[in-house]
């Protein structure tokens, strides 16, 4: 289940970074207007979490928080309409999607919410990755094709450490010979010494 909510919002960034990147610049009035109608949504969000009681709350005030900071992020790059501001946007997504999907791990305990939580910061990591992967691919000036290819490569290795953390977490649940297999299996399939 957390793993089709973390690539549902995964899915759900990239979908959004994209929609941000083609869209044409903005005004200034647009831009105000727009955020007007975050503010006002965010007060909203925040209202409708008052009734909720324990860590339903805490998600419930993570999401409207983290719909906020999308939301900004995104008419922030509208408005700005540079890869720079973009980059922003889909690294400011990827951290709220974090924040939420680490604050739904407080569900669980014991190696299950560890789990949970490296599989956030993994989920957290390869879209930070991929945001600095498009902003190298969209940016034609200063950069070689040895230097996307570095950052290309660099994003590759981040996004397989973060899968080895979460296949290390995830062997800490097993004793004995089959968690010594698990690490060693772990270790070999992510090229780990």
């Amino acid at each position: 289940m957390l793993k089709l909510t973390i690539s549902v919002l995964a899915g759900a960034t990239m979908a959004m970074a994209g929609s941000a990147a083609m869209a044409a610049p903005i005004s200034k009035d647009a831009y105000n207007a727009q955020k007007d109608r975050i503010e006002a949504t965010y007060k909203a969000d925040k209202d409708a979490c008052k009734d909720l009681k324990g860590n339903a709350k805490d998600v419930c005030m993570e999401e409207a928080k983290a719909k906020e900071k999308t939301a900004k992020a995104d008419n922030e790059a509208a408005y700005k309409d540079t890869d720079k501001a973009r980059y922003d946007a889909r690294v400011a997504k990827a951290e709220a999607n974090y924040a939420v999907a680490k604050e739904k791990c407080d569900d669980l305990s014991g190696n299950q919410k560890d789990v949970c939580v490296k599989e956030a910061k993994a989920a957290e990591t390869k879209a930070k990755a991929d945001a600095k992967v498009a902003r190298v691919s969209n940016d034609e000036t200063n950069r070689t094709a040895m230097n996307k290819q570095d950052v290309r490569r660099e994003a590759a290795q981040d996004k397989r450490d973060a899968d080895y953390k979460v296949a290390i977490e995830k062997c800490d649940s097993l004793a004995g010979n089959a968690k010594d297999q698990c690490q060693r299996d772990a270790k070999a399939r992510y090229g780990k010494s």
